[in-house]
């Protein structure tokens, strides 16, 4: 390897260690439970070139869609599988515990709450991850979290909003869309 490979390589490394070790404080709060249902958009193939960045990316969808469609039982489900996947991940292990709080909540509007933060890390993470195949679209709804705003990401420039699913299903922009260098 020459000089620029190996500097590439470290920094690559360093970001991607630093997009999971965030500081993740987060405070419980009470919030109520939706059964609300909602036909989410089919979402195009993204394939990554790391298998356990492409595993973590397809969990983060199912969990990202199980909140547009206000299902808590399948988000405790999608995120204990991405907390999994995200163990695999060096530097990713506050992340996954981010996860894993969600796939231990009975309440919708906790989930939501931490999806917030699990949002923000991913998309740091999968900013800088080699994508082989697709287009990964990062959206934003500004009344998200109380007016504090929240970031996603979608494999379809379609907005299905999972801070609020049927109540406002259709808030938010994409802000940013990441695809193969």
């Amino acid at each position: 390897m020459n000089k620029f490979q190996i500097a590439f390589m470290i920094g690559i490394s360093s970001v991607m260690f630093t997009a999971c070790n965030r500081n993740t404080d987060v405070k419980e709060t009470a919030g109520s439970e939706d059964s609300l249902t909602t036909s989410v958009a089919q979402e195009t193939d993204i394939v990554y070139q790391d298998g356990r960045i492409d595993t973590a990316y397809s969990s983060y969808i199912s969990l990202k869609n199980a909140l547009v469609a206000s299902n808590v039982a399948d988000a405790q489900k999608s995120a204990g599988i991405l907390s999994g996947a995200l163990n695999q991940i060096e530097g990713c292990k506050n992340t996954a515990d981010i996860a894993e709080r969600i796939s231990k909540s009975q309440k919708l509007d906790q989930q939501r709450k931490d999806f917030t933060l699990l949002s923000d890390d991913l998309i740091a993470l999968m900013k800088h991850a080699d994508i082989k195949e697709g287009s990964v679209y990062v959206q934003y709804c500004p009344m998200a979290n109380s007016g504090k705003g929240g970031y996603w990401m979608a494999s379809t420039d379609e907005v299905r909003n999972p801070y609020y699913g049927d109540e406002m299903l259709n808030c938010g922009e994409v802000k940013e869309v990441f695809s193969k260098k």
